[in-house]
């Protein structure tokens, strides 16, 4: 294997065709992903009902939040990689992968340990109902207990995807998307295990991923000039600035989606099983939506990253005008399936008569939500592409804290639209990163931003 067979140079060829097969791994990864945790969804839903499907939705919801975390430093890394990548500086990759493995460790212990000590905690404040509170703590302490893994492996993801490889993350993650649906059968069905198993089953098959992606990274450590040594590992201070410096703001960007989720599903938690069971469920089917803007999104962040390191401000306009077109027709498409028939979409996770009912009042408002998603990748690819973290803890914040709770609370309470209007809140404050980022593009003053590498040590 040559030195630089993990290396795609993003910054030649037609835009839009590098867009899309840059993507297209991604669209796949999250296809599998999404698809094993629906799996995850619907066995438990039929299995053990509404109150397991609210428990695994409450116990995910925190497990995702410290997610975020790991996901805010792990994008902020990938960003600096793929900087180094359009400047050719080997040296500087070499010395954002041992920073970034040995931060992500070290959070990861931290995480491990805060989640165990209040995990009850946790689960009463976003009110979890009683029925399904002991499936809610067994769900997510089993997940705490992989979370050190599950750090490792989306670090491992996030430094391939840097280096323009959106092949081997796929592969990963189908390994990990294949062994929880059949660990998942195994541990709920025969053998009973409930909520845990299906904890269980996510753990695992993350656990192995990691130790095989972790395999690959070492069996071809020549490609990216990382020797895998302990001295390696040490934490380079510049490099720890570069991603502090555009890793917190994405960090509480994601953490405040995340709190303003968990803050106003605890309303809705509070309405009881069949509330929370809808949400979970609504939140599952527009989460749809991902499967392609996310992939965009991931995809285009590196492509930016690259052709603005690179100097290529026409490549990144392009870009980004080509993520907006494939959203929009993907979301489309979705919004046609839902809008046409919400039943049977819900009946995918929960058939409990109630539940299906509200899946008429949740149609429209997933529409939104759909297209909301369609605007944020282009939004997202921009801002952290070229760096800009303070606009990204701006946008995050205003997203996050401002306007999903302030609108949720707005149309919930305030307006007398109840769980309706929690949802609707919610995705109308997806809407705030195309806002912002339009208006910055706009501005045109992105141009001149500075990178966060330089071409030189």
């Amino acid at each position: 294997m040559s030195n630089t067979s993990l290396v795609n140079d993003l910054t030649s060829g037609r835009p839009f065709r590098q867009l899309v097969v840059f993507s297209l791994p991604f669209v796949v990864s999250n296809l599998l992903q999404q698809a094993y945790n629906l799996a995850d969804m619907a066995i438990v839903g039929r299995f053990i009902g509404s109150s397991g499907l609210a428990a695994a939705s409450a116990g995910g919801e925190i497990a995702m939040f410290y997610l975020f975390l790991c996901m805010g430093f792990s994008a902020a890394g990938q960003i600096i990689i793929a900087q180094n990548v359009g400047v050719d500086n080997k040296k500087g990759i070499t010395r954002t992968i041992g920073t970034l493995f040995t931060m992500q460790f070290i959070l990861g212990v931290i995480l491990t340990l805060v989640s165990f000590i209040f995990c009850d905690g946790f689960l009463r404040l976003i009110n979890v109902p009683d029925e399904a509170f002991e499936y809610a703590r067994e769900y997510s302490i089993v997940l705490f207990a992989g979370m050190i893994p599950v750090f490792g492996y989306n670090t491992v993801g996030a430094i391939l995807r840097g280096m323009g490889d959106s092949k081997h993350p796929m592969m990963f993650i189908a390994l990990s998307a294949s062994l929880n649906v059949v660990l998942d059968l195994i541990f709920v069905v025969p053998l009973k295990m409930g909520c845990f198993g299906a904890a269980l089953a996510t753990s695992l098959s993350q656990t192995i991923a990691f130790i095989v992606s972790m395999v690959f990274l070492y069996r071809h450590k020549e490609a990216f000039g990382f020797d895998f040594k302990l001295k390696s590992f040490a934490p380079d201070k510049s490099v720890l600035r570069s991603i502090f410096s555009l890793g917190l703001p994405l960090t509480i960007q994601n953490a405040s989606v995340s709190i303003s989720l968990l803050y106003v599903n605890s309303y809705i938690n509070a309405m009881g099983v069949v509330a929370a069971a809808a949400t979970a469920v609504g939140n599952k089917v527009t989460m749809l939506a991902t499967i392609c803007t996310q992939a965009l999104c991931t995809a285009g962040s590196s492509i930016v990253a690259q052709n603005f390191a690179a100097g290529k401000h026409k490549r990144v306009s392009l870009t980004l005008v080509y993520i907006t077109v494939i959203g929009v027709i993907y979301c489309g498409i979705m919004s046609l399936l839902l809008i046409l028939f919400p039943e049977q979409v819900f009946g995918i996770f929960d058939k409990n008569p109630e539940v299906l009912a509200l899946s008429h009042l949740y149609a429209p408002i997933g529409i939104i939500n759909f297209f909301g998603f369609a605007s944020r990748s282009p939004a997202i690819s921009f801002i952290t592409g070229i760096g800009n973290s303070r606009l990204a803890l701006i946008t995050g914040v205003a997203d996050g804290i401002i306007a999903r709770i302030g609108l949720s609370l707005l149309f919930g309470i305030s307006f007398g639209m109840g769980i309706s209007g929690f949802w609707l809140g919610s995705a109308i404050a997806g809407y705030v990163f195309l806002f912002v980022g339009g208006i910055y593009y706009l501005m045109g003053t992105w141009r001149k931003q500075k990178l966060l590498v330089s071409a030189e040590d």
